[in-house]
């Protein structure tokens, strides 16, 4: 346990703070927060974090409580692991899951945690952890899909000191990057993480000069306690008390040959709190999709889904958490034994938001979600230069796929779009220009996004041309199992991966793999999948269905899912539009099913290589 040193005595005086006040720190906090993201942006070299902003960053209270942040890193769980003293000017660093309680995933997150002084008082903490897009390991970018063990996923740092008293550990962080493929991008990233939080610090010291110690600090549990009043309210008027509900979804497969994993998730109400319990998922997988999850961040997760649909301009924070419960089993999907491999639990992250959409979209299906483009797809390229100016140079791209959004309430599910809202796409023209590739085609795939009321939103199709040799990886998923619609809306297209060669012949991928070797002149299509549609697709206009056949986001073909008869014009056969309805219509239940999972899940597996042109995983089982 973390031992703080403060030169101050007594502790802040809880004072009354006006709304005007509070609103001023809210937005202060708020737009700290956001300036770190630039500092970071405007320092790093990766590219995942330089223009994908794969970073999450936060600032805490006193005890390490989330007030305002982006994905709810856990502080207190990573000051209960940290053993030594912390005082002013000491700047942490651990990239070690198992050392932090979780507070990060694997060993790619590098997690920066640092105390806010003020007139020797700890006031708070600014923390921020980025993806790096190599730590070593047997493999570029560090994610090999066969990895049974986290050490074969590159350097490990402990809990640290990276900076003592202001003072950099520069033997420390001499000996971490020589693990590493590209030790300029990763000090450069670390140090935009370091300098985010040191402009987080300096916002939130002005705040106590301009307020107080005693008012700002009165004002974060203002903020905190405004969250924990509204999820008692809600919680209360959404779950019935002493009713337990369920959601299932799964993970194609662990990059081993086993799947797909069941990921389960309960909550049930009793009295003001709830419980969110994953008994019954699957058992640690023997490849590295686990993701070890923080009973914080599940909390989190949960939070975003119940405070921001009610009051999406409220910031939501760590306040409701003695309000929420968690059960996760020892040695599970969720919960794995160490030394268990961990870099692929991209897809767990992203799943997790099916979950939590699934289960807690059963309270009121009108305000349900489907399932969307819940991973975030990694694709990998590296090797060296073999003639030109730069030959003998080494080259290596991390990059971030985006996919269908899933239909909702309030329309179509975008296409072509991130799981995570601040996430962007690489340009194509800074792909071309630092790496030897081209960009053939960067395109939405028609007919992808599922069909309902409101479409899914459809997959992508990118199609690199590799211009040197050298190896690719790929973590996606999505390739077996279907994102599925909901209020009668279709499920999504599932994801696909081939390389297409110079003499014309094609070899099918599977959605993980590493140390893949491509030839200068292959192609790899790299084919995301959709989001699943909303509502009754026979209710949709025929002219929108037309409308978007016309701009090439559904076929004349795919235009039948939604009972419309049109031609590759997008000229609508009224007539037959309402003849193809009324058959399309008869014999449907009523009212439509909540879910659509698409086929069961004995069906997907008997058909699967004949659908994917890959073999069948075969069934997880323990450790």
């Amino acid at each position: 346990m973390a031992r703080l040193i403060e030169t101050a005595t007594g502790s802040p005086t809880r004072v009354d703070v006006d709304v005007v006040t509070l609103d001023l720190i809210e937005n202060g906090l708020r737009n700290a927060r956001y300036e770190m993201d630039e500092v970071l942006f405007r320092t790093a070299l990766s590219p995942g974090i330089r223009e994908q902003h794969d970073e999450f960053p936060l600032i805490g209270d006193p005890e390490g409580k989330m007030v305002v942040g982006q994905f709810g890193l856990s502080i207190p769980d990573f000051l209960a692991n940290f053993d030594g003293d912390i005082e002013e000017g000491d700047v942490l660093l651990t990239s070690d899951p198992y050392s932090c309680g979780a507070a990060i995933s694997h060993a790619n997150d590098w997690l920066v945690v640092m105390p806010i002084y003020f007139e020797g008082r700890i006031v708070g903490w600014a923390s921020m952890f980025g993806h790096m897009s190599d730590v070593g390991g047997k493999t570029p970018a560090s994610m090999p899909t066969d990895a049974r063990t986290i050490f074969e996923e590159g350097v490990i740092i402990p809990p640290f000191k990276l900076y003592k008293k202001g003072v950099l550990d520069a033997d420390a962080l001499r000996i971490i990057l020589n693990q590493v493929r590209k030790p300029d991008w990763n000090r450069a990233d670390l140090n935009g993480i370091v300098a985010a939080c040191r402009t987080a610090s300096r916002r939130v010291q002005e705040m106590c000069a301009r307020f107080g110690v005693d008012t700002y600090t009165s004002a974060l549990d203002a903020l905190l306690q405004r969250n924990y009043d509204a999820m008692k309210i809600l919680l209360q008027e959404v779950f019935e008390d002493g009713r337990t509900i369920s959601f299932t979804d799964y993970i194609c497969d662990d990059g081993v040959g086993y799947g797909p994993y069941e990921l389960k998730l309960s909550l049930t109400r009793t009295g003001e709190k709830v419980l969110l319990d994953f008994s019954g998922s699957s058992p640690q997988a023997k490849g590295p999709i686990n993701y070890y999850i923080n009973e914080n961040l599940a909390r989190m997760f949960f939070g975003i889904y119940m405070i921001t649909v009610a009051d999406p301009q409220i910031l939501w924070n760590d306040g409701f958490y003695p309000l929420v419960d968690v059960e996760i089993p020892e040695e599970s999907f969720w919960k794995p034994k160490y030394p268990a491999a961990l870099n692929a639990r991209n897809h767990g992250i992203g799943r997790i938001f099916d979950l939590f959409g699934g289960l807690l979209g059963q309270m009121n299906p009108a305000l349900l979600n489907a399932a969307g483009f819940s991973s975030s797809p990694h694709f990998m390229y590296s090797g060296t230069y073999g003639e030109g100016e730069r030959k003998g140079e080494w080259f290596q791209l991390y990059s971030i796929g985006f996919g269908g959004i899933p239909g909702r309430p309030i329309g179509d599910g975008p296409d072509g779009h991130s799981l995570w809202p601040s996430f962007v796409n690489i340009p194509c023209e800074y792909l071309e220009s630092y790496y030897p590739l081209r960009i053939e085609r960067w395109e939405t795939v028609a007919d992808t996004g599922g069909a309902g009321l409101h479409r899914g939103g459809n997959g992508v199709d990118v199609a690199y041309r590799f211009l040197e040799d050298g190896t690719i990886a790929i973590h996606d998923d999505r390739w077996l199992t279907y994102p599925w619609g909901v209020n009668g809306g279709a499920p999504g297209a599932r994801g696909r991966k081939w390389v297409e060669r110079p003499d014309g012949s094609t070899e099918i991928l599977p959605s993980k793999l590493h140390d893949f070797t491509v030839r200068a002149g292959e192609v790899l299509h790299f084919v995301t999948w959709g989001g699943g549609g909303w509502g009754d697709p026979l209710a949709r206009d025929p002219d929108l269905v037309a409308l978007e056949v016309r701009r090439g986001l559904v076929t004349a073909e795919g235009a039948r899912r939604f009972g419309v008869v049109c031609d590759e014009r997008g000229a609508v056969d009224t007539e037959a539009t309402d003849a193809l309805r009324a058959e399309m219509g008869e014999g449907r239940p009523d009212p439509l099913p909540t879910f659509d999972m698409g086929p069961d899940l004995a069906t997907i597996l008997d058909r699967c290589e004949e659908e994917t042109g890959l073999p069948r995983p075969r069934p997880p089982v323990p450790l």
